[in-house]
C-alpha cells in the first residue's frame, strides 16, 4: 500500500492525529521500498527509522500501531518497559520481547498450515467417517458419494460411531522450560515422560460423527505438520516484517532525582539498546536478526522529556512526532464515524436483547461534550472517558432488557442529561467522604 493508503484505513478506526499517521505511513512504506532494492548489500544497510509517539494517554498510540500491523498482516507485539529489568535482577529481562514476538508469530503460522492442511485431509476424514458408519468396500460409488456428502452437509452430525480414539490420540502436550536452551534437554525429558503413555490398549467408544472428523483431522495434521519449517518462517517474518511496539518508554526515562529507581531505569535503556541498534537473539526456533524489525514506542513524557532518555537510545529514534489531545470534536467524530465505533456495539450488543437504541445528534453532542469535560476537570484518560459516559447513560436500559418484543428506545439530549446530572451529584458528595 502507498503511504496515501496506509493514511486512508487508518483514518477508519483512529480520529485526527494526522501528523503521527502520515509518520507511519511513510515507515511502513520505506520497509516495502527497502525489501524490492535488487542490490543485497544496499538491502541489509538500509535499517528502519523507528517513530516514537509522545501524548496523553488515550489519543490513539497504541490503536495506531496495532491497526498498522494488521493492515499488512505483520508480526506485532505490544510490551511496556516498565515491566523489563537489566540483566542480572529478577524480573524479564528485554531480549524476551524478540522471544515472545517469535513465539505469537510460530502460533500464527503454524494455526495457517494446519487450516491449510485441514483442507487436505478432510475429505479423508469425512471418508473414514463414512465407513465407521457404512462399511464402504462392498458399496457402489454413488452409494458412497451420497453417504459422503450427506455427512458433509451435516446430516450425521449428531449420530454416533464406534471408534478407537487411543489410535487418533495427538502428542502430549509440548511443556516450556523457562530459560530454555540447546545445553538443557530437561524438555525433552518431560515430553518422553508425557509420552510414556502412548502403547495403550485398543478401546472403542462411541463418538459423535462430527467429534469423529475432527479427531482424525486432527491427527493428521499433528502427524504432517513441519514444526522446523514453520519455526524458520516465522523467524523470517519476524526479521523482515515484525513490529513492536515499547509503550510507557517514558517510565525509564531518568529524572533529576537520583536512588536506586534511576540506575534500574538506566540499565532497561541499556539493555534496550542494542535490541533497536540491531542484534541476534537467540529463541528456541534459531537466531534472530533485530535491525530490520520496526519499533515504534510511545508514552505521556508528563513528568519527563524526550531528551531525558539516553542520547544513543534518542538517536534510534529519530521520528519523534508529538500527538494532540482530542477535542469535544473529535469524540463525536469516534462515536459517529469511525468503523465499529462504541454507539454500533452497544446497538449491536443490545438487539440481542430485543432492544433497539437510536442515539439523536444532540445527545452525541452531550455525551462528547461531558466526556471532554470530565477530562478536562478530573483527569484526561483520552478518548477511553466515552466508554465510561456511554456505559452510565444505557446502564438501566442494558439492566431491565432482555424484552419478548422488540423495544425501541431513543437516546435524546433531555435523557442525557438526568444522568449528568445524577454523575455530578455522586461527585460532590465523594468530596464529605474520608
Amino acid at each position: 500500500m502507498i503511504p496515501k493508503e496506509i493514511v486512508k484505513e487508518l483514518d477508519k478506526y483512529i480520529v485526527s492525529q494526522d501528523e503521527a499517521k502520515k509518520n507511519l505511513a511513510i515507515s511502513l512504506r520505506n520497509r516495502y521500498r527497502r525489501q524490492n532494492i535488487k542490490d543485497e548489500v544496499m538491502r541489509k544497510e538500509i535499517t528502519p527509522k523507528n517513530v516514537i509517539l509522545m501524548g496523553s494517554t488515550g489519543v490513539g498510540k497504541t490503536e495506531l500501531a496495532r491497526r498498522l500491523a494488521k493492515i499488512t498482516n505483520s508480526p506485532f507485539l505490544k510490551v511496556e518497559a516498565t515491566k523489563y529489568t537489566e540483566v542480572g535482577y529478577v524480573g524479564k529481562d528485554v531480549e524476551s520481547i524478540i522471544k515472545d514476538i517469535v513465539s505469537l508469530t510460530v502460533k500464527r503460522v503454524r494455526a495457517e498450515e494446519t487450516e491449510k492442511l485441514r483442507e487436505k485431509y478432510y475429505e479423508d476424514a469425512v471418508e473414514k467417517v463414512a465407513k465407521l458408519i457404512n462399511e464402504l468396500d462392498s458399496l457402489n460409488d454413488e452409494f458412497k458419494n451420497n453417504l459422503m456428502d450427506d455427512i458433509k452437509s451435516g446430516k450425521y452430525d449428531e449420530e454416533y460411531v464406534e471408534m478407537d480414539k487411543s489410535q487418533y490420540e495427538t502428542r502430549g502436550p509440548i511443556i516450556e522450560i523457562m530459560g530454555y536452551s540447546e545445553k538443557n534437554d530437561i524438555e525433552n525429558v518431560l515430553q518422553n515422560v508425557m509420552n510414556l503413555g502412548d502403547n495403550k490398549k485398543a478401546k472403542k467408544s462411541k463418538t459423535k460423527v462430527k467429534d469423529a472428523i475432527e479427531i482424525i483431522i486432527n491427527k493428521e495434521i499433528d502427524d504432517n505438520l513441519d514444526m522446523e519449517s514453520i519455526g524458520l518462517e516465522a523467524v523470517r517474518r519476524v526479521e523482515d516484517n515484525g513490529i513492536i511496539f515499547i509503550d510507557e518508554i517514558d517510565k525509564i526515562a531518568a529524572t533529576n532525582s537520583e536512588g536506586r529507581g534511576e540506575v534500574s531505569r538506566q540499565g532497561v535503556q541499556r539493555d534496550i539498546l542494542p535490541i533497536v541498534e540491531g542484534t541476534t537473539v537467540i529463541t528456541k526456533y534459531g537466531p534472530v536478526k533485530t535491525e530490520h524489525i520496526l519499533f515504534i514506542a510511545a508514552g505521556a513524557f508528563s513528568e519527563s522529556s524526550f531528551s531525558d532518555l539516553m542520547p544513543e537510545l534518542q538517536g534510534r529514534f529519530p521520528i519523534v512526532v508529538e500527538m494532540n489531545d482530542l477535542t469535544k470534536e473529535d469524540f463525536v467524530k469516534i462515536l459517529t464515524e469511525v468503523d465499529y465505533n462504541l454507539i454500533d456495539q452497544y446497538k449491536n450488543l443490545l438487539l440481542v436483547d430485543n432492544v433497539e437504541i437510536n442515539f439523536s445528534k444532540v445527545a452525541i453532542e452531550r455525551i462528547a461534550e461531558y466526556a471532554y469535560e470530565q477530562n478536562c476537570n478530573v483527569e484526561n484518560i483520552g478518548a477511553r472517558r466515552l466508554a465510561g459516559v456511554i456505559e452510565m447513560v444505557l446502564r438501566d436500559i442494558m439492566f431491565e432488557a432482555p424484552y419478548e418484543k422488540m423495544k425501541k428506545i431513543t437516546i435524546d439530549k433531555k435523557m442525557v442529561e438526568k444522568f449528568i446530572k445524577e454523575d455530578k451529584e455522586e461527585e460532590n458528595l465523594d468530596k464529605y467522604i474520608l
